[in-house]
Order: C-alpha cells, then sequence, then structure tokens
C-alpha cells in the first residue's frame, strides 16, 4: 500500500503520530531538544487522544521552538518550521489529515534538500509511487520510516506509539548526523 493509501486509511492517533513522526525527525533543523517533543507523543497515549492536553502541549512545543523567521533561514528550515506552525490545535477531523500529509510531503522535501546524492529539483512523488529502491539512500529511508510509522500505528493504538517513536529517533539521529556533516562543509 502507498504511503498516500496509509494516509488515507489512518485514524486520528495515525495521523497525529504519522504527522509528528516527521516533525520529530526534522527536529534538528530547529535545533530543538531531543526530548522537546515527548510530552505532545505522551497525549497520543491515551485512549481517546489528545484533547486539551494536545492543544498545551503544542503550544508549549511551538514557543520552545520558536525561531528568528523566514529571513536567513534556508527551504529545509522552513519546511521544518512550516510543520510545526501548521499543526491543528484539535487532534481530530480534516484538518490532522492534511497536516499529517503535508508534514509526510515536507519531510521527504528536507531529506532530498538536505542530501548530497540527489537532485532536489526532482518532483517525482515517491508517496505514491513507492519508488524507494530509485531514491538516494537519505530519501529511501525516510520513506521506509514513514511507511512503518503508519503500520505501527495501525490498529495497535497506544502500543504502536513506542515502535513509532523509536523509528523517530533513528531518523532523528541520521538528520542530526547529516545537518553537522552539512554545518562542517560550510564552516
Amino acid at each position: 500500500m502507498s504511503l498516500v493509501e496509509l494516509i488515507a486509511r489512518a485514524d486520528a492517533r495515525g495521523l497525529a503520530g504519522s504527522g509528528l513522526a516527521c516533525l520529530d525527525r526534522c527536529l534538528p533543523l530547529l535545533d530543538g531538544g531531543d526530548d522537546v517533543l515527548r510530552p505532545l507523543w505522551a497525549t497520543l497515549a491515551d485512549d481517546v487522544p489528545a484533547g486539551a492536553a494536545w492543544a498545551r502541549e503544542l503550544e508549549r512545543v511551538r514557543d520552545a521552538l520558536a525561531g528568528p523567521g523566514a529571513s536567513g533561514e534556508d527551504e529545509s528550515v522552513l519546511l521544518a518550521r512550516r510543520m510545526l506552525d501548521a499543526a491543528p490545535a484539535e487532534c481530530s477531523g480534516a484538518g490532522l489529515r492534511t497536516w499529517a500529509d503535508a508534514c509526510s510531503v515536507a519531510s521527504l522535501r528536507v531529506h532530498r534538500l538536505l542530501d548530497p546524492a540527489t537532485d532536489a529539483a526532482l518532483g517525482e512523488d515517491v508517496r505514491v509511487t513507492g519508488g524507494a529502491e530509485s531514491q538516494s539512500p537519505l530519501v529511501a529511508a525516510e520513506l521506509r520510516r514513514q511507511l512503518t510509522v503508519l503500520d505501527a500505528l495501525a490498529g495497535h493504538g497506544p502500543a504502536g506509539l513506542r515502535h513509532a517513536l523509536e523509528i523517530s529517533t533513528e531518523g532523528r539521529r541520521v538528520l542530526r548526523a547529516v545537518v553537522s556533516r552539512r554545518a562542517r562543509g560550510r564552516g
């Protein structure tokens, strides 16, 4: 099943977890600590996910990751910021599906922009084609992580959150290494 189909079938917890996982993996671009999103993840563990706790924690995360704005930030940082800014205060409904879908696209774009082996201008939508094998290793790994997160959350409820968080943590470490290598190359 394609990534687009998995997002279309996901429940509220799956959508929130999917969007949050994409944001979590891009956290190194926002200079956020590894644990800044943990309380937001925790809101998804309840039988009825989120509610007021999601909105409260989302606001706290936005305050913690507030950046200088659009001036001087490269496209990858702007995409990560937009993921955070676009997160809906209500953890349900069509807005959540739109956010999860936009996060998926943005995260793949971030990985494409940061991968020196990739032509960032290529526009193939690997979310539909599932063409991980034709992608650079960084982009292919991000696509696999997104698919795995959605699979972990589908039908597994709160138990799938632990696996989704582990996958995101691994992806965050990879992206942190890429960002660090890129900074050393510029400096």
